[in-house]
């Protein structure tokens, strides 16, 4: 049995603190090889499970009937740490990107209805022009329509011309879905990508953007579909996206934009309810 100083025995100015002992690591590489055997043999999971009762055991004795402990000598009293003494404060907060502070961008974003806003009423511009194209080019309002259909149909491109002026409720439906969905999820991209980027929010949404995704479109329809590839009036295209990156991106431009996270204090991004929280967030607003 494991004997230590009691309380009334023990000598001024020392601690008791549990004594070290390696049973809890035996008891690690015990577990350890009990599912290690599971992947390699049988054997490895004995031999662990035999030293996990092993350390089980010898731990058990390291606490019962009495705790082991080891008696540990304090420094002189000069050289002790000092009472704490405390001392009142306010918490000095550090503005983003301060000091090194860690900052990360954007700090504010647009709101997501911004982006649906916004991708519906680019969508709006981008049919106004497409119709357009209908009217003066192909001397028909339905003729983009149904080439927008080709794209969940693809025997559509490989109609006539006539075929394709022809009014046809199937494909003004497919076209439409298909349109308001595109233009709905590129305003919600446009909503989550424009704070990252450089000022001048309107030429990379109005602009660049379409250009770049324009030249995606032609290269993969190169690939897929090159019936459809050549039917496109490109010049046509790139004006049509153009009109909505202008008009997502004025609309996205224009919304009131949302702080990130990383402006609140440190208890308010933990879910934690600290008296004052709510003064310091205003404050930092």
């Amino acid at each position: 049995m494991n004997t230590a100083p009691g309380p009334k025995n023990r000598e001024p100015d020392t601690i008791e603190q549990p004594a070290p002992t390696v049973w809890p690591m035996v008891a690690a590489l015990g577990v350890t090889m009990m599912f290690g055997g599971l992947i390699t043999h049988a054997i490895v999971s004995a031999v662990g499970l035999l030293l996990s009762l092993v350390a089980a055991v010898g731990w058990w004795k390291e606490v019962l009937p009495q705790a082991r402990v080891e008696v540990v000598h304090l420094p002189p009293p000069g050289e002790r740490a000092g009472p704490v003494v405390p001392v009142p404060a306010t918490v000095e907060h550090l503005t983003i990107g301060e000091a090194g502070h860690r900052v990360r961008v954007p700090v504010e974003v647009q709101p997501y209805s911004a982006g649906i806003i916004g991708g519906l009423v680019g969508g709006v511009a981008m049919a106004v022009v497409a119709l357009l194209y209908g009217i003066l080019a192909q001397g028909s309002l339905w003729y983009p329509i149904n080439l927008l259909a080709g794209l969940a149909i693809p025997g559509m491109a490989r109609l006539s011309g006539e075929e394709l002026r022809a009014f046809s409720l199937s494909n003004l439906i497919i076209a439409t879905l298909a349109h308001g969905v595109i233009s709905l999820l590129t305003g919600l991209l446009y909503a989550v990508i424009l704070p990252m980027l450089p000022r001048r929010h309107m030429l990379w949404g109005g602009v660049v953007a379409p250009l770049l995704w324009t030249g995606l479109i032609w290269a993969v329809l190169g690939v897929v579909n090159p019936v459809l590839n050549a039917r496109i009036d490109w010049p046509w295209f790139i004006a049509s996206q153009i009109a909505f990156g202008l008009v997502a991106g004025w609309v996205i431009s224009r919304a009131v934009p949302v702080a990130t996270m990383q402006t609140w204090p440190l208890a308010a991004r933990a879910g934690v309810e600290a008296t004052g929280m709510d003064r310091q967030r205003e404050r930092d607003r």
